[in-house]
């Protein structure tokens, strides 16, 4: 993010962590109080099922079987329809890591074979959260979302919105915000650009939304922004080239550090 008066510039960038998923977070849904259900099942031996095998499915993979965990079902484009077979419905929990435009669905499918969800998958809950709030409230289905799970962002989270709050009373600051990624990043905004976007909206009087910025590609070409409305916050982003074994090492290194409790 970057607030800026005139020619002087106070920056701080965001540089986007990769999606570090938590299987720990398994444990807290298992412990919650509000499911009970749960108090039969061995927590240090789930029964996982994937969907979507890339990357990141493959990292959980490694490590929950690390972890003494069993993989009973992977889910990819290949075997979608396995999704509604015994070997899924087995499973404890279903960790959906896949892209905007299906995880919807994939969750959906999750809760009707009775298996409760985690979800890593971004850019599509705001648009189904009555939906699925509705589901787990009133059908007693279970999902976990977050546009990021790693502990990092869960500070800078409240920094951000205590940060709005204290320029909100100084008017004469513009705010926008500068995300980079690495250039296998599929959507933009991120989940977690716009869960910060929508925080700095909500504490800051002189914004009423955000919109899509200017994205820096890591050729030098730009892509032009979606919108132009100075009462919007801009979100704009920068993609970074990265050799694929550091950004599997950085992916697997949060992983490791973060699930050390399993």
């Amino acid at each position: 993010m970057a607030y800026t008066e005139n020619a002087k510039k106070m920056t701080v960038k965001r540089a986007a962590p990769g999606c570090s998923f938590l299987l720990f977070i398994i444990k807290l849904i298992f412990l919650s109080k509000k499911i009970v259900i749960f108090a039969n099942i061995n927590l240090n031996k789930m029964k996982i099922a994937l969907i979507g095998y890339g990357k990141m499915g493959k990292t959980i993979e490694r490590i929950a079987l690390e972890r003494g965990h069993e993989i009973v079902s992977i889910i990819d484009v290949e075997n979608h329809d396995d999704i509604k077979g015994e070997a899924f419905a087995s499973a404890d929990v279903a960790i959906e890591f896949t892209a905007p435009h299906v995880a919807y669905n994939n969750c959906k499918l999750a809760m009707e074979a009775g298996v409760k969800v985690v979800s890593g998958s971004t850019g599509w809950f705001q648009q189904h959260e009555a939906e699925m709030r509705e589901k787990c409230e009133k059908e007693g289905k279970t999902l976990f979302w977050s546009s990021n799970f790693s502990l990092g962002v869960a500070i800078f989270s409240a920094v951000n919105k205590y940060l709005a709050k204290i320029m909100n009373g100084f008017e004469q600051y513009d705010v926008m915000e500068t995300e980079t990624h690495h250039i296998h990043k599929l959507d933009h905004p991120s989940g977690t650009g716009i869960t910060l976007a929508e925080q700095i909206v909500a504490n800051l009087d002189r914004k009423t939304d955000w919109q899509v910025g200017t994205v820096t590609n890591p050729d030098g070409s730009v892509t032009p922004a979606e919108g132009n409305d100075p009462n919007k916050l801009t979100i704009k982003a920068m993609k970074e080239a990265r050799e694929n074994r550091e950004l599997e090492t950085l992916n697997s290194k949060g992983l490791e550090t973060l699930i050390e409790s399993l």
